[in-house]
């Protein structure tokens, strides 16, 4: 079987080829957006077969196998690895128009030196193959992480988190990768969900600092914010299923947290959530400013809708959809003024998972990068469901029509799997292209200086202006 990643996979134009071999193929990544788990990285976690590194875990990967009418047996299931592995193989062989189709065979062929993509006729062989490898003892977290030259991640952590790993990581002069901890506050956000009284009591308990008031509130999250400041942390992560604001004051906020801590289980109305969660929303834009943090908000996905899927293995399993709703944009647009206004909008990333709302946001950044160095505000990689090749094109088209592309911060992996960061390969290939064939038609000077600084800047100097402290 011919091999399908060649020097020439996805580059279709010399220009292209140029760019991406000379500039981006040996950037450093910053990936400043994952889900990898820092005791993993801080034990140094040693994979057992390819199952385990390849397909535990990977939403993506589960979600493909339950379209292909694959049970769940052999999907979270108590299926043996290896027919585990076989069942993913039956579906990957014909996955044709996929982009997980090019990721695995990204990974197969930079991890493993498998040239072939996988099929059910050689799928012993690739399992044989890499399993070979991976008991060799070379296929630890960070042997993974150093291989596929990663300079920084961010990794995705509660307030609870005593972030006891990301210290760990950090002493052990041995390892070069810089892994450091991101804010995601949701649960405490969230006042209309059944856990949110036990969330916060656990919050309070592990801060050593009692809640009884909004101000204590704030307090406590003021700790818990120097707490991660004090382990490296630079980013804020806040996950919505869609982004709600209304101007408030501290006043109201007090009078519905106080409602919720006196009844529990009394149901809030749409309207005094949503108070609670803007001045919420605005206290932590404040903190994040004052210590010189990056807020990312990403917003437009329903998340977890078959209850029984949900209710038998859990979130994060494969069952969100984008949501179609681009009602964000007065909120969002009223939040960042405010914020503008009292000087105290901080660093912001944005993403709508909604590809139809690329350019609202393009255009959306655009008011609020004055007076600002730089990179101040930015609209996210596409990701989730729009990491695919017409998605970042889209992406990248948009951006560069409505905003100012050499600007944008690049990409990132979103990821539980220490394999994905060939995504960035294949970013960077698509990216180059993009950049080739306006090139090639007569739409911008062919100055390789030019172009290759716009290169580099996106796949790497953007983020590391951001987030790498000389």
């Amino acid at each position: 079987m011919a091999t399908l990643i060649n020097n020439r996979f996805m580059l279709r134009s010399a220009t292209a080829e140029r760019l991406y071999f000379d500039c981006a193929k040996n950037c450093p990544i910053i990936d400043y957006h994952c889900h990898l788990s820092a005791k993993e990285i801080a034990e140094d976690y040693a994979f057992q077969n390819l199952t385990e590194l390849w397909l535990n875990g990977d939403h993506y990967k589960w979600r493909l196998m339950r379209s292909a009418g694959i049970e769940e047996k052999y999907i979270t299931g108590d299926a043996e690895d290896y027919e585990k592995f076989l069942a993913f193989a039956s579906v990957l062989e014909k996955a044709i128009g996929n982009p997980i189709y090019h990721w695995c065979s990204l990974e197969l062929l930079r991890y493993f030196d498998i040239k072939e993509p996988l099929t059910m006729q050689n799928a012993e062989q690739v399992w044989n193959l890499a399993n070979e490898k991976i008991q060799s003892g070379l296929f630890t977290a960070r042997q993974l992480i150093l291989r596929s030259n990663v300079e920084l991640l961010c990794t995705t952590d509660d307030p609870i988190d005593d972030l006891n790993y990301h210290r760990a990581i950090a002493e052990d002069l041995s390892f070069s990768t810089v892994v450091l901890p991101a804010f995601r506050p949701d649960q405490i956000l969230d006042i209309g969900k059944s856990d949110f009284i036990a969330y916060l009591q656990a919050l309070s308990s592990v801060a050593n600092c009692p809640v009884n008031s909004w101000m204590e509130l704030k307090i406590l999250l003021s700790q818990r914010l120097d707490h991660f400041a004090a382990n490296g942390c630079r980013l804020a992560d806040h996950g919505m299923t869609k982004f709600t604001f209304v101007p408030t004051t501290d006043d109201e906020a007090e009078k519905i947290f106080h409602k919720k801590l006196s009844s529990p289980d009394l149901t809030l109305t749409e309207e005094e959530e949503t108070i609670y969660r803007s001045a919420l929303l605005i206290f932590l834009a404040a903190e994040y400013h004052a210590r010189g943090w990056t807020m990312q908000i990403h917003f437009g996905c329903r998340r977890d809708n078959n209850s029984p899927a949900l209710r038998k293995l859990g979130v994060n399993t494969g069952f969100d959809t984008i949501l179609g709703d681009s009602s964000f944009v007065s909120p969002l647009a009223e939040y960042m003024s405010l914020l503008t206004e009292h000087d105290m909008l901080p660093r912001m990333i944005l993403y709508s998972l909604n590809p139809n709302d690329d350019p609202i946001l393009d255009t959306l950044i655009g008011c609020f990068q004055t007076g600002h160095e730089p990179l101040w505000i930015q609209h996210g990689a596409a990701w989730w469901f729009n990491d695919n090749e017409h998605g970042i094109r889209e992406h990248l088209r948009s951006l560069a029509s409505q905003s100012y592309l050499p600007g944008f911060i690049g990409m990132l992996t979103d990821s539980r799997s220490f394999l994905s960061y060939t995504r960035h390969e294949y970013f960077r290939r698509i990216l180059c292209d993009f950049l080739g064939d306006l090139v090639e038609k007569g739409e911008f000077d062919k100055n390789m200086d030019t172009l290759g600084s716009i290169v580099t800047d996106i796949c790497y100097n953007n983020a590391r202006r951001i987030f790498i402290k000389e």
